[in-house]
């Protein structure tokens, strides 16, 4: 045990992408690091929950059993508009079962989970109370998941402010702080995901690298489909800093590129909680970028935020390999 390496683990936001978690626990542990301080958001928060009381084994056989028409059954709809379309009630009543009237203070291994006071605009932390409530309030997706209701108040997901938070993990000692993110790039059909470093990347990379992602966008046989089912025609990528199809910028404001251009309008093929889920995949993206930027882990797991649809709680088994490949990759790369 004294040869092991003591490690914060900061686990993400991002729904069913969130198995991905169990993985990257497993390896780590298969690795021989000390798991002392974890926190998470949202299903950071229920892995994270879980594994800190000792239960994630049986969490994982739970999960790995679920199947789609059990998972929906489980989502607990609601016509009420009070706040979300699942109260998500059946699902807790499970983790609740699993974790036995767990609570925080009594944890072997320091654990924090993070929500959102959407009165008070402010994150909330909980390190102390019952494991299940302090899950409960972080998963509360906005508009997805009906708000938790404690101590008066108004509790969402935690992602809505810190989708990675780091910050709960800051005064634990460690060797290694690790943190995986659900928010990564959007993976391009047939190309394999991108990978992030904790690293500063310079600003020549960042041009190279948005002028690849344009191009495998262009070259995709989706997009092409697209466009053709649109009437459109993809232009080539020019050479600036970023790629703008059929556009240039004029003063900040999107304009046809020739005067005879005309855009051509067509509808969203998505669905309406997909809708919600992408954009506040969209925004928890780059709030992490920003908060990462001064407090950056030391090892980053990415998982494309495409991985898996929000509510695919049926892709267990997938996630958690998905996990597992990113952070043996990632830990590979550090050096770990």
């Amino acid at each position: 045990m004294a040869d092991r390496l003591r490690a914060a683990v900061v686990l993400g936001s991002g729904g069913a992408r969130g198995y991905a978690h169990i993985g990257a626990l497993e390896v780590l542990d298969e690795r021989g690091f000390d798991v002392v301080s974890l926190a998470g958001t949202s299903m950071g928060a229920l892995v994270g929950g879980v594994a800190a009381a000792g239960k994630l084994d049986a969490y994982t056989e739970w999960a790995r059993s679920l199947t789609q028409r059990e998972v929906w059954r489980l989502l607990d709809l609601t016509l009420s508009g009070a706040g979300g379309a699942i109260r998500a009630e059946r699902i807790i009543a499970k983790v609740g079962e699993i974790l036995d009237g767990a609570t925080i203070e009594k944890l072997s291994v320091p654990y924090t989970a993070v929500a959102t006071d959407i009165n008070a605009r402010r994150e909330v932390w909980f390190q102390r109370g019952p494991v299940e409530h302090a899950i409960r309030a972080s998963i509360a997706i906005p508009g997805v998941i009906t708000p938790a209701v404690i101590n008066g108040r108004v509790l969402v997901d935690g992602g809505l402010i810190n989708p990675i938070p780091i910050e709960p993990t800051a005064a634990a000692s460690v060797d290694v702080t690790i943190a995986v993110s659900l928010s990564g790039m959007r993976s391009v059909s047939g190309a394999a995901p991108v990978k992030e470093s904790s690293a500063p990347v310079p600003r020549e990379e960042w041009t190279s690298r948005l002028r690849r992602s344009a191009a495998e966008v262009l070259e995709s046989e989706r997009f092409r489909a697209i466009t053709s089912r649109l009437g459109g025609h993809p232009r080539e990528a020019d050479t600036g800093d970023v790629a703008v199809v059929g556009t240039t910028m004029d003063g900040g404001v999107t304009v046809p590129q020739t005067p005879t251009e005309a855009f051509v309008l067509g509808q969203a093929d998505v669905g309406l909680v997909d809708l919600l889920n992408m954009s506040f995949d969209t925004m928890s993206a780059l709030i992490s970028r920003y908060r990462m930027a001064s407090n950056p882990p030391d090892v980053l797991v990415t998982v494309p935020s495409n991985a898996v649809r929000t509510l695919d709680f049926h892709r267990a088994a997938e996630m958690i390999e998905l996990g597992r490949q990113l952070t043996t990759e990632a830990l590979d790369h550090a050096g770990y």
